[in-house]
């Protein structure tokens, strides 16, 4: 009976070696897996480097902001060019009239 036993034992010794011998060719496959998969991140863009919907509303938030800046600005400037043109006219107006006045007393006037 002794001798049933370690035929026994043998037997499944052999075969607990063999599962555990595929174990261990398993465990260097996924060895392998996990050095291929160390350097994904490397590779792919983390969740904190991809922009989320949150910052896309924030970018349009402050690119509203910036194009009511500039509105308000070309605002100024044009009512700024304006202003210059009637002031110009002005300033040509009166110097046509301190001609015609430096004609009339005769004086002649240098530039």
């Amino acid at each position: 009976m002794e001798q049933d036993f370690s035929e026994l034992i043998k037997y499944l010794d052999e075969k607990f070696g063999k599962i555990d011998d595929r174990f261990e060719k398993v465990n260097e496959r996924f060895d392998k897996v996990d050095k291929q998969f160390s350097g994904l991140p490397e590779i792919f863009a983390t969740r904190k480097e991809i922009a989320t919907k949150l910052d896309f509303e924030e970018l349009r938030k402050d690119f509203a902001r910036l194009e009511t800046a500039v509105d308000a600005y070309a605002k100024k400037a044009d009512t700024y060019f304006q202003e210059m043109v009637m002031l110009a006219h002005k300033v040509d107006r009166m110097e046509k009239w301190i001609q015609k006045m430096a004609e009339k007393i005769g004086m002649k006037l240098e530039y």
